[in-house]
């Protein structure tokens, strides 16, 4: 009985911490998504207007924030799933090597990294000279940069070690004797990968998915430096804090966002749980 009180006190400091960090944050900005703005003062009060506002002006730019992260979070569980299973099944002892690939690209700055795909797919790039001295284009092709494009390539070199690393530890609990025993009983490549990988793997995919989306959404740094004129919805509710100083609107503008990205979320680990053998 000790012990148990014991283990429960020393859960306390972490309690707190994430009440304090998280929790309390959480349920002040929901208040504050009801209230309205008074001669640049916050005035307690309950109104829908602002989820009003959040919803009639920002449409055009939510639905391009969610399909951007939608193909960014699809994209990055795709080729996470292609490069754990070549570690798992076809790396052999390589694997341990190549697994810090990705780990060494999340060492890098993140700025640097953006800075890196903005040079990359500049007009005097490493892909548009590539592009002209293979003699595919005349001139340097603009529409890569500062373009939806841009965002979702950066965003998916950025993010696509946060896909491979639960996929592939979700492998790991593959046994190559069930593998060889679905080949002796004559299931095809397709068949093992749909009935034994994807069942086994779907708690990895499900959390790179996660991880991959909610992070593609809420970012706001990468469409400033690399998507020019393009605008996801974390450059609308970041100036709502700053130099608007219209906290009700940012907050229930955020809200708005995670109410969805919640959706899309459940809605993707539903999708997957109907996976159904072919």
């Amino acid at each position: 009985m000790d012990s148990v009180r014991k283990s429960r006190f020393l859960v306390v400091p972490a309690f707190v911490v994430f009440t304090c960090l998280f929790v309390a944050p959480f349920f002040y900005f929901l208040a504050i998504s009801f209230w309205k703005v008074s001669n640049f003062r916050l005035t307690p009060d309950f109104t829908l207007v602002n989820y009003a506002k959040a919803l009639q002006r920002y449409v055009p730019i939510y639905e391009l924030t969610f399909l951007v992260a939608f193909s960014v979070a699809l994209t990055c569980v795709i080729l996470g799933i292609v490069y754990a299973g070549i570690l798992r099944f076809k790396a052999g002892r390589w694997a341990t090597i190549l697994i810090y690939v990705p780990l060494m690209t999340l060492f890098g700055g993140y700025l640097v990294k953006i800075y890196a795909w903005k040079t990359i797919l500049g007009t005097k790039g490493i892909l548009n000279s590539a592009l002209i001295g293979l003699g595919l284009v005349d001139e340097p092709v603009t529409a890569l940069l500062y373009s939806p494009f841009a965002v979702a390539v950066t965003l998916i070199y950025f993010l696509l070690p946060f896909a491979i690393l639960p996929i592939y530890a979700s492998m790991r609990g593959i046994k190559d004797i069930e593998l060889e025993a679905a080949r002796d009983l004559g299931a095809s490549p397709w068949r093992r990968f749909s009935d034994i990988i994807v069942p086994r793997c779907r708690v990895g995919v499900t959390s790179g998915f996660i991880i991959c989306f909610l992070l593609s959404v809420g970012d706001y740094v990468t469409p400033i430096l690399v998507g020019g004129k393009i605008s996801m919805i974390g450059n609308m509710i970041t100036p709502q804090f700053g130099q608007k100083f219209d906290w009700p609107l940012g907050a229930s503008m955020s809200f708005v966002t995670l109410v969805i990205s919640v959706g899309i979320v459940f809605a993707f680990s539903w999708a997957l749980r109907l996976w159904r053998p072919r």
